[in-house]
């Protein structure tokens, strides 16, 4: 027993940060499973509130009560009540966890109950968010900060852009991510952006904009006794301008002098220590190129997204000391779990460099704003590292998966006004640096545009050179080998050698020739651990890379076969996120337990996956054909599993089956009859089993005759795909057109599918883990949505709610044909339609999917941990567990960030658009669906309700909902043609007028000026005036922050439960209450 420690602290409650959203992401799973796993080494019992059902800190064995419930202060006094705990962690859930203890701080919830915060203080907190005091703090120890005014309406905002002079910036404070901030050049942009603002906050900043300077980020570490390390620092590759989350970001800093990194780091301490953070917090600079000037721009008194960056690029377990030093050690007690033997304040000193990149899905989103700014759209994140910024970088922009090979050598983008693109950034500017060094722009010039630090351009420069040189040779087997290693070194791939030499590059034949000619000459690359000390101390972590930088691995390799790889997920994005994650976690650990050694290979620094202790060898390294070859090839492995990871290893299987790997559970050849539409079909057909008809097609008159057979409307879309990208349904000729224009691009090998889509059909999921094509387990789960909504985005009940016993029964037949003719051993999902009691098969993955944890937890069995057993070969007992006997529900809904996509449709389809999600468990589907509406962001309106819904079907949907809000005596608003039909039955409601009708009263005035509490807006059908009335609707929905529903069962279902269920009578029940 320390006697450091505060005494008294038994039982602490955590928060978490709820669904990833933008700004938010997997990064505070990793933070909060790290802190937990801190307090339970010390004995204490943890309590943890968080909605979110696919993250690890919500899995079993990590925090001892897991409440899945809104994190706001009115379920954490509940809590509270109940669990009576003596500690509360703020700083671990991001913003979401911040603002909440700030709130409870406020209304005396913490002092009423006599909770201790552990770590860094409220008034330490308020100090960091709100701009006035932040700004008094720092000038009592004359440190700089940027010159602005802290207003709460509009003429104050204009009298102090007016004082400040143009450009200025406006933020709004106490929010995520640069939420509601915005750069304006004069007084009309100014209007626009403090009103928007404003809704999202009760007090924006206006000040002065410092574009084009520098922007520095330093971690910073310091304990109850005032003592203090700085972890790492970074800086942005973008000037400031562009939102750290949005920027390429490098670590350590390569661009400062000696003298300007001193005086940063002083200051970070001087900051830190004034304010009295107690654990870990990230100061960021702005810093005058020209002179030493600087401004400091912010300090987060929390875990942020850069202090995961910070752990994984050290390897310095930033939020494990963090929470060690919330219960009163100090840094000198604490030992730094990952070298084991040094104590934690050494300071970690790099000889490598890490690089990363943003992940942008900006294409799934219509009409949403490419260009990059001051408020966060990123939606995941890559790492890359390598001995030089050349390696690194190339390493990183083919990791972040958007069809890019490295800097060079990739397909020709079209880019009309190249000084426009490099002045005015948007997702993918670095490559136009590229276009612009090969259209001949010299360094001074790029740099005259951009304001990117002419070291990085001349490093890019290098690569550029080095492609033009392999571009004069026709073969490979020309290069000299000196050019041959200076290009591995500098991170080109053997694909983009082969590019550059020949132009057979695209085929799989010309890529192993070229990899074996590398070898013959004996270049190939070591294995380099992550050594936090620059090798002054030995590290026992096995967190290593690879590069061509190097003469000697740093592993030794016994060859014994007793390694199993799971490859990871990659960058989160739309469609592929934390759910991958926790599969590949719990296969880590299934495959420990089991004896074997577990090896990773994954590349995203916000997961828990590449945390230093999940896995025996964890490789940061790319999960390309190439890198994973090399890896196999220096371990040697028992097996490889590629069923967790989601899309991107399950489209390596084949590849690398070719190769001779062994994979593990389901042959390639089978996973390769699922993914292939033809012939996944036609095995469809011989088992007689029904599915939606389509024809793939390859010209534009070949769509038109099948169309007029199945008439509109039809579903298109091209084949080998994750999460619907590039899939459209379109409802008449127009659509069809414009849509097959962009389609046609997407993939040449692959021409476009077109299939019936069928109107008003459910659409139920079946998770599974089969033995030799014999399931094992499964969960049946259904949609409240119809058919057409996206099953990443729909809001899905388990167990079914609303299913006859024959559909199941059905279903169950259907699961079972299949996986015997596929012989599946491991994970699966197949996705089904029903209607009028015919059942259709729509796709089959034979890997883990998005709701595999949901169904786990909801069920309490562990379906990844039984999939891994039988993929070792291990026997497992069916569970006799009935599916249908739970006495509760759940239901998980998804989150949306609409409000950081600027001029983005926030109407849902078949494409995802989701960014995460929230699962809640209740005792019936009301009190579920309540809590998981609020978990995502919904609040239960107070009064005023726009109703505006769709087609007369859609209306005759709605028509119990308004009867209820009617009775419940709340006011209805509708536009023209639903306010008629309420009035035909006999509901009041008051008339309000499209913005394309010049007519009192307006709805968009009346969203503006805050009087409506919920909007539902269903769209009729997706033609362009129907979107553009609504979509104006929508949009000043998001933007002034009022809930917007548009499904018209999603809709009935919340209004149902919050007319039936008072928010005062949800139970609050922990997950292992519920049996």
């Amino acid at each position: 027993m320390n006697e450091n420690l505060i005494p008294g602290i038994k039982k602490v409650i955590v928060l978490g940060s709820g669904a990833l959203k933008i700004g938010e992401a997997g990064e505070f799973d990793y933070s909060g499973s790290q802190a937990l796993k801190a307090l339970k080494e010390e004995g204490i019992y943890t309590v943890l509130v968080n909605p979110n059902i696919a993250t690890i800190q919500t899995s079993e064995g990590v925090a001892d009560q897991i409440y899945f419930l809104p994190i706001t202060p009115f379920f954490v006094e509940k809590v509270i009540q109940k669990e009576k705990p003596d500690g509360i962690l703020l700083a671990f859930g991001g913003q979401t966890a911040l603002n909440c203890g700030v709130q409870l701080h406020r209304l005396g919830i913490l002092e009423k109950y006599n909770l201790r915060v552990l770590g860094t203080p409220v008034q330490a907190i308020m100090d960091t968010e709100d701009r006035d005091l932040f700004v008094k703090k720092l000038d009592q120890i004359d440190v700089k900060t940027i010159k602005s005014f802290a207003v709460d309406n509009m003429e104050d905002a204009r009298k102090a852009a007016k004082d400040l002079g143009y450009p200025i910036i406006i933020r709004a404070a106490y929010a995520l991510g640069g939420l509601g901030s915005g750069f304006c050049d004069n007084e009309e942009e100014l209007d626009a952006m403090a009103e928007k603002s404003l809704s999202f906050s009760p007090q924006i900043l206006v000040e002065k904009s410092l574009k084009g300077w520098k922007e520095v980020e330093y971690e910073v570490v310091r304990d109850r006794f005032d003592n203090c390390i700085t972890v790492c620092n970074m800086e942005n590759f973008d000037p400031l301008g562009i939102h750290t989350g949005e920027s390429i970001v490098i670590a350590p800093s390569q661009t400062l002098t000696n003298a300007e990194y001193h005086k940063l780091r002083e200051l970070a301490i001087r900051i830190i220590r004034h304010i009295g953070i107690v654990g870990e917090c990230n100061v960021q600079y702005a810093l005058d190129p020209e002179s030493e000037d600087y401004r400091v721009i912010e300090v987060n008194a929390r875990l942020s997204r850069s202090s995961a960056l910070a752990s994984k690029a050290t390897g310095y377990p930033l939020a494990f000391v963090a929470a060690k030093l919330g219960l009163g050690y100090g840094l000198f007690d604490v030992k730094n779990s990952v070298t084991k033997t040094t104590p934690a304040f050494f300071e970690p000193a790099l000889d490598y460099v890490v690089c990363k990149i943003p992940r942008w899905d900006l294409g799934k989103f219509q009409g949403v704003s490419r260009e990059l700014g001051s408020s966060m759209k990123s939606v995941g994140e890559i790492m890359a590292i390598g001995r030089t910024f050349e390696e690194a970088v190339q390493k990183g922009l083919r990791m972040i998966g958007q069809g890019m090979h490295g800097f060079v050598a990739n397909k020709e983008l079209v880019i009309a006004d190249i000084d426009k693109s490099l002045n005015e950034p948007t997702d993918n500017r670095i490559f136009v640096i590229s276009k612009a060094f090969r259209k001949g722009y010299t360094i001074d010039q790029i740099h005259d545009l951009t304001k990117i630090d002419k070291w990085f351009l001349q490093r890019l420069y290098k690569i550029v050179e080095t492609a033009n040189e392999l571009e004069a040779f026709n073969s490979v087997e020309d290069v000299d080998d000196e050019l041959f290693r200076l290009a591995k070194q500098q991170g080109f791939s053997d694909f983009q050698i082969a590019r550059l030499t020949s132009d057979s590059a695209e085929s799989e034949e010309s890529l192993i020739k070229v990899r074996n000619n590398r070898k013959a000459r004996g270049i190939t690359p070591v294995v380099k651990r992550i050594d936090t000390l620059a090798a002054e101390y030995p590290a026992q972590t096995n967190y290593l890379y690879l590069t061509y930088n190097g003469t000697a691995n740093d592993m030794q390799y016994l060859g014994d076969k007793r390694s199993i790889i799971v490859l990871g997920s990659g960058a989160y994005r739309i469609g592929s996120s934390v759910e991958f994650d926790w599969c590949s976690v719990n296969a880590l650990e299934t495959i420990r337990k089991e004896g074997w050694r577990s090896v990773m290979i994954n590349y995203n620094p916000e997961t828990v996956s590449t945390d230093y202790d999940t896995c025996d060898r964890l490789y940061f390294d790319e999960l390309s054909f190439e890198r994973v070859m090399d890896i196999v090839e220096l371990e040697n492995p028992h097996g490889l599993i590629v069923s967790t990871g989601g899309q991107i290893p399950n489209n390596l299987a084949l590849r690398l089956n070719n190769m001779n790997v062994p994979l593990l559970g389901t042959t390639a050849t089978s996973i390769d009859r699922a993914e292939d539409r033809h012939k996944f079909s036609s095995m469809l057909d011989s088992l007689k089993i029904d599915q939606p008809r389509w024809k793939e097609l390859s010209s534009l008159e070949d769509v038109q005759l099948f169309v007029d057979e199945v008439g509109f409307p039809v579903l298109v879309r091209p084949s080998y795909v994750l999460s619907g990208a590039a899939m459209n349904v379109c409802s008449n000729k127009e659509e069809l057109k414009e849509f097959l224009q962009l389609a046609a691009n997407v993939s040449k090998k692959h021409p476009v599918v077109v299939s019936e889509f069928i109107e008003s059909a459910k659409e139920i999921e079946m998770d599974a883990v089969a033995d030799k094509g014999e399931i094992m387990m499964y969960a049946i789960s259904e949609h409240i949505e119809f058919a057409g909504i996206h099953s990443g985005d729909a809001t899905i009940q388990f167990p079914p709610q609303k299913l006859y016993l024959e559909t199941m029964r059905r279903v169950k037949k259907i699961a079972h044909q299949i996986a015997k003719e596929l012989c599946i051993s491991g994970p699966f999902n197949i996705q089904f339609l029903a209607k009028n009691n015919e059942i259709k098969v729509i796709e089959c993955n034979l890997r883990a999917s998005r709701s595999f944890p949901f169904v786990s937890k909801v069920l309490k069995i562990n379906f990844i941990e039984l999939a891994t057993k039988i993929m070792l070969g291990i026997p497992v007992q069916k569970p006799n567990k009935n599916a249908f006997n739970l006495d509760y529900v759940g239901i998980k809904a998804s989150q949306f960030s609409f409000s950081r996509l600027q001029k983005a449709d926030p109407v849902l389809g078949v494409d995802m658009a989701s960014t995460g999600e929230v699962g809640c468990i209740g005792d019936d589907a009301d009190e579920a669906i309540l809590t998981s509406m609020l978990s995502v962001g919904y609040t239960i309106p107070k009064k005023n309700i726009l109703l505006s819904t769709g087609t007369p079907k859609q209306k005759v949907d709605m028509l119990d909902a308004a009867r209820l809000l009617l009775k419940k005596g709340f006011n209805l608003y509708a536009t023209g043609g639903t306010h008629t039909f309420l009035q035909e039955n006999d509901i009041p409601a008051t008339l309000v007028h499209w913005p394309s009708e010049e007519m009192q009263p307006q709805a968009l005035e009346m969203l503006k000026s805050k009087q409506i509490d919920l909007v539902v807006n269903i769209p009729k059908n997706l033609t362009q005036r129907e979107l553009d009335n609504g979509y104006k609707l929508r949009r000043a929905a998001i933007d002034f922050n009022i809930p917007l529903l548009t499904n018209a069962r999603l809709a009935s279902a919340f209004i149902h439960a919050f007319c039936h269920l008072d928010i005062n009578d949800v139970q609050i029940k922990s997950w292992n209450e519920y049996k």
